[in-house]
């Protein structure tokens, strides 16, 4: 059939070709296959002691609901849950037990967690941390680097 053609056809026809052959390579690219499988990511445990971070854990929570793809408020609620330790876990599994609607989406769950575990910023205790500083004998320079 490209023998029929003059030069100046089958190049034009050749380079049709190659330009669709372009467009295909670059589309399949462009469009990565949507990953079927859900990722498994690992969660630390959360127990409620004064040195963790909270708000980390729930990042790193919220993370792995995501990647898990757990779209059910009860199944995110039950996966949190599980995360849990130490004091976090009986607080948690005790206030389940005694209201098992306690915990009606995950939103409510992450909120009384926070409630519970977050350390509180209010004026009083900021006001008694002032009143606690004391200059005493040292001048404000020294005062300034202890404090």
């Amino acid at each position: 059939m490209l023998r029929t053609l003059s030069p100046t056809e089958q190049h034009g026809v050749a380079l049709g070709y190659i330009v669709k052959e372009q467009r295909d390579v670059a589309a399949s690219v462009a469009s990565p296959k949507p990953r079927v499988k859900s990722l498994k990511l690992h969660v630390s445990t959360y127990t409620g002691k004064e040195d963790e971070t909270l708000l980390r854990w729930l990042v790193e929570l919220n993370t792995a609901v995501a990647a898990r793809r757990i779209v059910d408020p009860m199944s995110q609620v039950a996966f949190a849950m599980s995360c849990l330790g130490g004091r976090a876990r009986s607080w948690a599994y005790g206030r389940q037990l005694s209201d098992p609607t306690c915990f009606s989406t995950y939103e409510v769950f992450k909120e009384e967690l926070k409630l519970a575990f977050e350390p509180p910023k209010n004026e009083f205790r900021s006001r008694a941390e002032f009143l606690d500083l004391q200059q005493g004998k040292d001048d404000v320079h020294t005062f300034a680097q202890r404090a």
